[in-house]
């Protein structure tokens, strides 16, 4: 048998080699026995195989007897464990469980030996029959190497605890992410963390639409890669838009906590126009990304209009061929700076009109406390006013005008007639 798995070329075709498929080196209707197959890889490893062509027939054989394990739903197994005897579920439960430990027991301890979503597959079965805690953790050690090659498919692995309340097992997924992210600088690449990134960004978003998932959890998850591995927080302001749909009745405190894990400057403009227009949002995210926003077209517009000041001299004297625009890129690229300045202009009062409303409310909160300390009411407020208008205008009338019997006329004195005598 050993002789037939180290053969690397055909025996039909002599000296023509075979493709490295893990059907060419055995025939699994020969190992029938799991202990068999546990000494032929053992005897496979010895002659020095690589360890991704082991990885391809432990991964090839687990199809076989598993289906579970092929990734192909329509695909069944010709010896699968479920139709290799009429036994009960519990007997049926314990060969499983005792076929994956098995399997986790033989896998090459190199890197990138065996598919990351073969072994998200593993791990899902290793949950659902309950092996040994250890056997789980040296799956999700092997997973969290390779998590940048995982599928969001493969990922969202359904719970099986009976204490947690979620559809899926949103805990796996944080000690995923979070012994990823430990790992050294030298063994993860930064393309990797991006792809990551990616992955937990769609991951939450589905996750979201689970109403028993906790705000500590989401957070947790959000929070669970550094602030550079997103170049763009788009897929997380839809994941955070997405549980503030299916949990309506989050506190406005822990809508600001959530709103955190977004970087407004990271925002598309679709995405920014999008925001400013969401009431989910508290009020302060939504001015946060607007001030960003305007930060940015005013650097597009000084940036723009930048080609159109005069050349610094060359201190050389020579100047590089510059090819003249055309009259059509010219016009193209006004249209382009008017339309940033239009927009700039809508978002400056946009802004200028909440700061109006805000110093409204603001208003209106001080002249309600200032009322209450004199012990009046604010409803009160108008009618003291009326009366202290009126009184205001009697007194100043009383002073100005006189009563006209209290007037004097001005004494004469008396004319003497002239003596004729």
């Amino acid at each position: 048998m050993l002789n037939k798995l180290a053969l690397p070329e055909s025996s039909t075709f002599p000296g023509k080699p075979m493709p490295p498929t893990a059907e060419c080196w055995f025939d699994d209707a020969c190992i029938l026995d799991m202990d068999y197959f546990v000494k032929t890889i053992s005897g496979i490893k010895a002659k020095g195989v690589r360890p991704d062509l082991v990885g391809s027939i432990i991964a090839h054989y687990a199809s076989k007897w598993l289906p579970d394990l092929s990734g192909n739903d329509t695909e069944k197994g010709p010896m699968s464990l479920q139709e290799s005897s009429p036994e009960s579920v519990t007997v049926s439960w314990m060969k499983k469980r005792f076929f994956v430990e098995t399997l986790v027991g033989i896998l090459p301890p190199e890197r990138d030996s065996i598919p990351c979503n073969f072994l998200l597959r593993l791990l899902r079965t290793a949950n659902m029959v309950g092996v040994e805690p250890s056997y789980r953790a040296e799956l999700e050690k092997r997973i969290s190497w390779q998590l940048d090659q995982a599928s969001l498919k493969e990922l969202m692995i359904p719970s099986f605890s009976h204490t947690c309340g979620t559809l899926l097992d949103v805990e796996l997924v944080i000690r995923l992410v979070k012994r990823f992210a430990s790992l050294d600088e030298g063994t993860r690449s930064g393309i990797a963390v991006v792809k990551v990134a990616k992955l937990v960004d769609s991951y939450l978003a589905e996750a979201a639409l689970d109403t028993n998932l906790s705000l500590e959890g989401f957070i947790a998850l959000g929070a669970a890669l550094p602030s550079h591995a997103r170049a763009m927080d788009d897929g997380l302001y839809r994941a955070i838009d997405t549980y503030l749909k299916a949990h309506p009745g989050v506190s406005k405190q822990d809508r600001k906590v959530l709103c955190r894990l977004i970087d407004s400057r990271k925002l598309s403009p679709e995405a920014s126009l999008h925001a400013a227009q969401n009431e989910r949002l508290p009020v302060r995210a939504v001015i946060q990304v607007l001030f960003c926003e305007q930060s940015k077209l005013n650097r597009h517009v000084d940036w723009s209009g930048s080609f159109n000041g005069t050349r610094s001299p060359n201190p050389a004297g020579l100047e590089a061929p510059v090819r003249c625009m055309s009259k059509r890129e010219m016009n193209a690229q006004q249209m382009e700076i008017k339309k940033l300045k239009e927009e700039l202009l809508r978002v400056q009062s946009q802004c200028v009109a909440m700061q109006m409303q805000m110093e409204k409310l603001v208003d209106k909160k001080k002249g309600f406390f200032r009322w209450k300390k004199l012990g009046i009411m604010p409803s009160l407020k108008s009618s003291v006013s009326v009366f202290e208008k009126i009184e205001e205008e009697r007194e100043a009338n009383f002073g100005r005008q006189t009563p006209i019997d209290i007037k004097q006329k001005p004494v004469r004195p008396p004319k003497w007639r002239k003596s004729m005598s």
